[in-house]
C-alpha cells in the first residue's frame, strides 16, 4: 500500500485534522488501490452489492470494480504484504465510489482498522473511543451510540438443541430483524421466510441423503434439457433444496428454540442494565452464557477506561452489522439531529474477515468506517 493522498476540496482543513488524529493514534495513512477484484467483494458481500457497483475489467477480462468501500481491501493489501502475520494499524481518508439513489457516487469515507491486537476489549474500547474523538474533531456533538454483541446471539444459538440448518440459517439472518422474526415464526410451523410452501420435488427429497437427492437433480436436469443457472451444479440446487426441505418440516423441539430466541432479541437497555437482564434469561433458560457475558463486561469496563460513558450507550441484542464476517461487538453512531441521514459511523469487531480473505492464522481484527458524505 501506498501513502495516503490528502484530501481537497472545502472540507480540507478537517480531513486534515482527523488524519492527524489517527496518525497521533498511532494509525498511519494508506491508500489500496482504487480498482478491485469484483469477485472480493461478490463473495465476502454477497451478489447483491453487485447493483451498487461501478464495474469494469481489464485486458486479460477480469471484472473489476471502483472500491465500493475501504475495509476490504485494507484487509487484502495487508495480507498481500510483508507483515501479513504481524500485528498492524491502518487509517485512511479518501473516495469510494457507490451508486445510489440519492447523493453522489462517489463520496469520502475515512476510518480505521486494527489487526492482530489480542487485548480484544481494550481494543474495541479503543476503536469506539477513537470513533467519538473523531466526530468530535468533525464537528459532531450530538452522537447517539447503538452497540450489539453477535458473540452473545451465537453463544445463545449454540446452547438451544438445533439442527445444523437452523443454526445457520438464523447465524445468517442476525441484524435483519424482520427476517429473523419470520425464520423464527417458521420454526414453530409457518413457512421459512421468503419461501413458499414446499413443492413437490422438495417434499419428495426431504430426509433423502445429499448423494442421492444429487444424482436425481443431476438426471432431471439431464431429462429435461435445463442447465443451472449462475453456475450453480447439480450439487447445490441438491443441497439448496434438502435446507429448504428441512426448514419447512415443522418439528415440536424448535418450540421452546423460537421461544428463548424472542425472548432474547428483545432485550434492551443501557448496557450495565443490559448485563442484569442477560444474566437473567441465562439463568432462567438454563443457557450457559457465561463466557459471552464476562467479554461483554470486560468490554464495558474498557470502555470506561478508555473515557467512554458507557450511560450513554444504548445496548440492544438484535443489533448486527449484517455482514457475515462480524464476529462479537459492533456499533453505529447518528446524529440526533440529522436522523434521516442513516449512520455516521459503523464499525466493530470482524475477526472472521481475514481468515476468509486467506489469512493462514487467526488475526483478531477491528475498526470503524466514517460517512463524511452525511456530515
Amino acid at each position: 500500500m501506498s501513502p495516503a493522498k490528502s484530501p481537497t476540496g472545502p472540507q480540507a482543513a478537517r480531513y486534515a485534522a482527523l488524519t492527524a488524529l489517527f496518525e497521533t493514534a498511532g494509525f498511519p495513512a494508506v491508500e489500496p488501490a482504487i480498482l478491485q477484484p469484483t469477485s472480493l467483494f461478490l463473495d465476502l458481500i454477497g451478489e447483491d452489492i453487485r447493483g451498487r457497483m461501478y464495474l469494469t475489467s481489464d485486458a486479460a477480462g477480469e471484472e473489476l470494480c471502483l472500491r465500493p468501500d475501504y475495509t476490504i481491501p485494507v484487509c487484502r493489501a495487508h495480507l498481500d504484504g510483508p507483515g501479513a502475520t504481524t500485528p498492524a494499524r491502518y487509517s485512511y481518508c479518501g473516495p469510494v465510489f457507490r451508486q445510489r439513489r440519492e447523493g453522489a457516487g462517489e463520496f469520502m469515507q475515512a476510518g480505521v482498522e486494527c489487526f492482530g491486537r489480542p487485548d480484544e476489549a481494550e481494543a474495541d474500547a479503543h476503536v469506539l473511543a477513537l470513533a467519538l474523538e473523531s466526530l468530535a474533531t468533525l464537528g459532531v456533538d450530538d452522537a447517539t451510540i447503538q452497540i450489539g454483541d453477535e458473540a452473545l446471539f451465537r453463544a445463545v444459538l449454540d446452547g438451544l438443541d438445533l439442527a445444523p440448518v437452523w443454526h445457520r440459517r438464523l447465524g445468517e439472518l442476525f441484524g435483519e430483524r424482520d427476517r429473523l422474526d419470520a425464520a423464527i415464526a417458521a420454526m414453530t410451523g409457518g413457512v421459512p421466510d421468503g419461501a413458499m410452501p414446499a413443492p413437490a420435488l422438495m417434499r419428495a427429497l426431504d430426509g433423502v441423503d445429499p448423494a442421492t437427492a444429487q444424482q436425481a437433480v443431476a438426471e432431471l436436469l439431464r431429462l429435461s434439457g435445463l442447465r443451472p443457472i449462475a453456475g450453480r451444479s447439480a450439487a447445490d440446487i441438491a443441497g439448496r433444496l434438502l435446507e429448504q426441505a428441512a426448514l419447512a418440516t415443522h418439528d415440536s423441539g424448535t418450540d421452546r428454540a423460537a421461544e428463548l430466541l424472542s425472548a432474547f432479541l428483545s432485550i434492551r437497555g443501557r448496557p450495565r442494565e443490559a448485563v442484569t437482564a442477560l444474566e437473567g434469561f441465562a439463568a432462567r433458560s438454563g443457557l450457559d452464557l457465561a463466557a459471552a457475558l464476562a467479554g461483554f463486561t470486560a468490554r464495558l469496563d474498557a470502555l470506561e477506561t478508555a473515557g467512554v460513558d458507557v450511560a450513554n450507550l444504548e445496548f440492544s441484542a438484535d443489533f448486527g452489522r449484517r455482514l457475515d464476517y462480524y464476529t462479537g461487538f459492533v456499533f453505529e453512531i447518528h446524529s440526533a439531529s440529522r436522523k434521516d441521514a442513516g449512520q455516521i459511523v459503523g464499525g466493530g469487531r470482524y475477526d472472521r474477515l481475514l481468515a476468509l480473505l486467506g489469512a493462514e492464522t487467526h488475526i483478531p481484527a477491528t475498526g470503524f468506517s466514517i460517512w463524511l458524505d452525511r456530515i
